[in-house]
């Protein structure tokens, strides 16, 4: 099992990486976007390339921080009946998504990705759009998002099943919205009064 938790860990590091990575591709997609914006308008130059260049770095961003939105636990939960659970039943839920339904929906992605993404890179396959780009990195990049979400599905439930052994700490322990929300409040009064009191220093 330590050698498993190991080799989460170095998945873990890949993809936190990643995903801190592709955040600057938003930056980039909207400094095409604004600079295609002015050279239409100024110039009246413009180029499909560009808009499908927006795509593809927006696409790279979804792609790339699925993973890392998995292993930061912050993919959008319906806790309706999850909340009311106790926390042991929780990871079972989550074990039993992950292992039945997040895994094989995801390799199996991955699994059809591949050829269509050889075929665009052999054929040379080009956008159908005047003046677009090759086809095949939009396809890739949706083969490496998947990839890494397999990588992370395993990661994670490596770590899950650890948790339950007890052979490592919670590392998302579970707290209800109303919870979260007391917490947020507490944390702005306490702003809130220390900024006070310098006020009067």
């Amino acid at each position: 099992m330590q050698v498993l938790l190991a080799l989460s860990r170095g998945v873990d590091r890949v993809t936190e990486l990643i995903g801190k990575f592709v955040m600057w591709l938003i930056l980039l997609a909207v400094l095409v976007s604004a600079g295609n914006a002015v050279s239409r308008k100024l110039f009246n130059l413009s180029s499909n390339a560009w808009l499908e260049l927006q795509w593809y770095l927006f696409g790279a961003a979804f792609m790339g921080a699925a993973a890392y939105t998995l292993q930061q636990n912050e993919h959008i939960r319906i806790d309706v009946f999850y909340a009311t659970r106790s926390r042991r039943t929780q990871h079972w839920i989550d074990l039993f998504g992950h292992i039945f339904f997040l895994l094989p929906f995801a390799a199996l992605m991955a699994w059809y990705l591949w050829p269509y993404t050889m075929q665009a890179y052999n054929s040379g396959q080009v956008s159908t759009n005047a003046g677009g780009l090759i086809i095949w990195p939009a396809r890739a990049i949706l083969l490496a998002g998947f990839l890494l979400l397999v990588a992370q599905a395993l990661a994670e439930i490596v770590k899950k099943i650890a948790v339950m052994r007890g052979l490592i700490d919670d590392p998302h322990p579970f707290v209800s919205a109303q919870d979260h929300a007391l917490q947020e409040v507490e944390e702005l009064k306490a702003e809130v009064q220390s900024q006070t009191e310098e006020v009067r220093k």
